[in-house]
């Protein structure tokens, strides 16, 4: 086997629709709004436009870091070079366990809305909603362990399918509700600043949990061609703009149809009762419910995607068993991680089949999620501010773009996940920290047979 991915299989495009999949729009909107909705009431447009600052500083830190060097361990690879081996391995290993986390998150959904299609009213049996979710998991493995060039193409298409279901049912919602048949008329205090303690830190960590995936286009860097210079850094910032005009308009809809009490209880499928209360009737029950089935696999795909790309790197500089480090050589994929996920996340759905509702699983995973994100995501943040700390002697607006605000973005979310680990419940202290202590098991000080010394050279204009 070869310790090489393939190259130039994807095109700046692909990877603009990579980053989107990533965060996927469909998916975020239909578990995670409802519970922004709980904790910032009428304040979460605003919520879904600020909270998205510090993101923007991260993209623009991958941005800058994928322009210095293209490897598939992205955020690990750059904090091993910027800041060591041990807080490298960290970063990898909590995008590892947020994934392990997200098999659960995105699987889930993927029971409801094919439910939905048959019977919505058995979407709340946890065990029939999760044993679903556990035959796509594995339909969609399937599908990765084929070949990233097969997964591009079907990415494109599902990505494209679900932008127009989400454009077309938030467009019959502004219509429904200008036509008088609204809740709540439009009001722009509700992109006010006006938060609670809690409220503040709850509402900031699902909007991190809602933009998290674009940044599997600097894991799939090595792969992406550069048809446009640092295709996949520029991908993955440009996704992010799609996504927030997504969910202000989706967030924005769902308080002029419904009441905020209503709403709290849609955690199931929020699209599909947006659709039902539009006036789309059951054709747009259907949509709705295939834009989170593509959406749904479209997020599980990048997560899977994310995961095998960041194990292997890890396992190619032995900072994991170097098993892990080698691609299958027809699909030159790393399919060794793949069957890893596979069987890890098989477990982690069947022990989530035991939790007493499908709102509790879908919360206390995004909570633990955005914990782990925070801190990977932090450190990204803080090697970029370092590796570009002198640029001011070259422009002005280069050290303000790569220092400042990566800088002021992960100083902002080490310190909301610090501060989520004291104030959420036993399940997400448990992840968050646990998830993270558990790496110590596995950590080889003396491992990293290559890539500990890889020197940054600049290769222009980010």
């Amino acid at each position: 086997m070869s310790t090489q991915l393939k190259a130039n299989a994807l095109s700046f495009f692909e990877s603009i629709i990579m980053g989107v999949a990533g965060s996927a729009p469909g998916f975020s909107i239909a578990v995670a709004i409802s519970s922004l909705l709980v904790t910032a009431g009428f304040g979460s447009p605003n919520a879904v436009v600020v909270f998205a600052l510090p993101v923007l500083g991260i993209a623009l830190a991958y941005k800058g870091l994928n322009q210095k060097i293209a490897n598939a361990g992205a955020a690990y690879e750059w904090t091993k070079i910027g800041f060591g081996k041990f807080f490298g391995y960290f970063s990898g290993w909590a995008l590892l366990i947020a994934s392990m986390v997200f098999m659960v998150t995105g699987s889930v959904p993927l029971g409801t809305a094919t439910i939905d299609l048959i019977d919505p009213s058995l979407a709340d049996h946890v065990l029939l909603t999760t044993s679903i979710g556990a035959v796509w998991f594995v339909v969609i493995a399937y599908v990765l362990i084929s070949g990233i060039e097969i997964t591009s193409k079907v990415q494109v298409v599902m990505s494209v399918v679900e932008l127009a279901i989400l454009f077309g049912i938030s467009l019959a919602a502004f219509l429904h509700t200008g036509l008088g048949h609204g809740v709540n008329p439009f009001s722009w205090d509700w992109f006010r600043f006006d938060y609670t303690a809690h409220g503040f830190a709850s509402s900031a960590l699902i909007v991190v949990f809602l933009y998290w995936g674009w940044d599997v286009t600097a894991n799939l860097s090595e792969e992406t061609r550069n048809d446009t210079p640092n295709a996949a850094g520029h991908g993955g910032f440009l996704s992010v703009f799609v996504t927030i005009g997504s969910f202000v308009a989706f967030t924005v809809a769902t308080l002029m149809m419904f009441s905020l009490r209503d709403a709290a209880h849609f955690s199931d499928n929020l699209i599909y009762h947006v659709a039902l209360a539009a006036g789309l009737g059951r054709f747009g029950g259907y949509a709705a419910a295939l834009a989170l089935i593509l959406s749904s696999i479209a997020t599980l795909e990048t997560q899977m995607l994310q995961f095998s790309r960041t194990l292997f790197a890890m396992g190619r500089d032995r900072a994991l068993p170097g098993y892990f480090g080698e691609v299958h050589a027809r699909t030159v994929t790393p399919v060794r991680t793949m069957y890893l996920l596979l069987g890890v996340g098989l477990v982690v759905i069947f022990v989530s089949s035991f939790m007493p509702s499908i709102a509790t699983i879908l919360a206390d995973s995004v909570n633990a999620i955005a914990v782990q994100v925070s801190y990977y995501y932090g450190l990204a943040g803080l090697v970029c501010a370092w590796l570009y700390r002198d640029s001011y002697r070259e422009s002005t607006g280069r050290f303000l773009q790569y220092a400042v605000a990566p800088a002021l973005s992960a100083v902002a979310l080490i310190a909301l996940g610090a501060y989520a680990l004291w104030t959420f419940n036993t399940t997400t202290k448990l992840v968050g920290i646990g998830g993270l202590l558990a790496g110590i098991v596995f950590y080889r000080p003396g491992g990293y047979a290559r890539g500990a010394a890889v020197a940054l050279a600049d290769r222009g204009p980010a």
